[in-house]
């Protein structure tokens, strides 16, 4: 046996006792579910690779490990994710240059994400709370607390036609102009073998992770907007899970937020990720939605085209998540204000259930596509 072999032993085996867990995962129905959960794992592997080989807690950086190829958490379409490792006692700068996005937050996590628990929100602030200068740039510090683990970064964005990404890094100050420390057989061993352990307990934990909150809910209902579990203080959140008929179709109705920058609706799949946001619409924010003369932005998820602009569309999905989230709030939110109601109806009768019925084109559909395409394409990082 060669000695490379030795170093990826770990990652082999971990690979295919998640293979096994992918194939014969309890909610695969078709085909379809089968290879969008072999895609699923590409993005796992990706990911485990990347957060156990890009990361050195000497030199930590800012890593992008959520996009449109590697889908977690039912991950959000108009957010950018960054993590960074810390080390307890540390003290980290973070500089940045602040772009046009709704919403820029910080938050610090102690502990980890498993198959039985949650990692544990330590802190967490959105860029209100810095000091930015008038070309847009920020600089703060961090000492690590007792217990900090991670600080993820997320740069939310309503309009995605308009909005533009900023910059930001993150550096241990007493650890600069110094040379990475040269490979060894040991760290190498530990990288793969931190990418094993990753690999199969991300698969896990995403598996659990929906059982705790939306899937407790009775189907195809949303929760009252509350406290996103392990979430931002500016944050709300209405989650729920659907089960819908080819011909059927859910309405869903919530009043358009203007106390807030940044309001979005989602459905993802049984894997409790994200689906193709790029090239079909599966996600909607109040900037791209179209709200009624009454100020309610009404949904309509189904399989069928209902032929109007605020159509999800569930990609053979028959079950799958839905959420929703309010962010940067000036106010808090109640059921009776700002909760989402929800109606089931045939696909056929969607056009006399809405009192207000606006038809979109094929042609003008394809535009929105194409409009998603390219931000995507100029947005995400991967």
């Amino acid at each position: 046996m060669s000695a490379s072999y030795d170093l990826t032993k770990p990652l082999q085996d971990a690979i295919a006792e998640a293979e096994e867990l992918i194939a014969n995962a309890p909610f695969i129905r078709t085909e379809q579910d089968r290879l969008e959960g072999y895609d699923y794992l590409a993005g796992r592997i990706r990911m485990a690779m990347q957060m156990a080989f890009d990361y050195d807690l000497d030199r930590p950086l800012f890593i992008n490990p959520t996009h449109q190829f590697s889908r977690q958490g039912l991950d959000n379409p108009d957010a950018v994710y960054f993590n960074a490792y810390l080390r307890e006692g540390v003290e980290y700068v973070v500089r940045g240059r602040r772009g046009t996005s709704a919403d820029l937050s910080f938050q610090v996590m102690g502990g980890s994400y498993s198959a039985t628990s949650a990692a544990t929100s330590m802190l967490a602030f959105d860029d209100r709370e810095l000091d930015i200068a008038d070309d847009g740039t920020f600089e703060f510090t961090y000492l690590a607390e007792p217990g900090a683990k991670t600080m993820i970064v997320r740069e939310v964005f309503n309009d995605w036609d308009t909005e533009e990404r900023g910059t930001l890094t993150i550096e241990r100050a007493d650890k600069l102009g110094q040379p990475a420390k040269a490979l060894t057989r040991e760290t190498l061993a530990k990288k793969y073998e931190v990418a094993a352990r990753s690999l199969v307990g991300s698969i896990l934990t995403w598996f659990e992770f929906p059982k705790w909150f939306e899937r407790k809910e009775p189907v195809n209902t949303l929760t009252p907007p509350q406290s996103t579990p392990g979430g931002l203080a500016s944050q709300r959140s209405s989650i729920g899970h659907y089960a819908l008929a080819e011909d059927e179709a859910m309405i869903l109705t919530v009043p358009r937020c203007d106390d807030c920058s940044y309001q979005g609706i989602q459905i993802g799949s049984d894997w409790y990720a994200s689906t193709d946001y790029e090239t079909h619409q599966t996600s909607l924010t109040k900037a791209q939605a179209v709200a009624d003369p009454d100020g309610k932005i009404r949904v309509v998820i189904s399989e069928g085209n209902p032929g109007i602009a605020n159509w999800l569309e569930t990609l053979g999905h028959r079950t799958g998540s839905m959420m929703l989230r309010w962010q940067r709030l000036e106010r808090d939110l109640t059921q009776d204000a700002d909760g989402p109601t929800i109606e089931v109806v045939k696909l056929a009768d969607v056009a006399s259930a809405l009192p207000y019925f606006t038809p979109l084109t094929p042609e003008e559909y394809a535009a929105r596509i194409t409009a998603r395409q390219r931000s995507v394409a100029r947005r995400m990082i991967s």
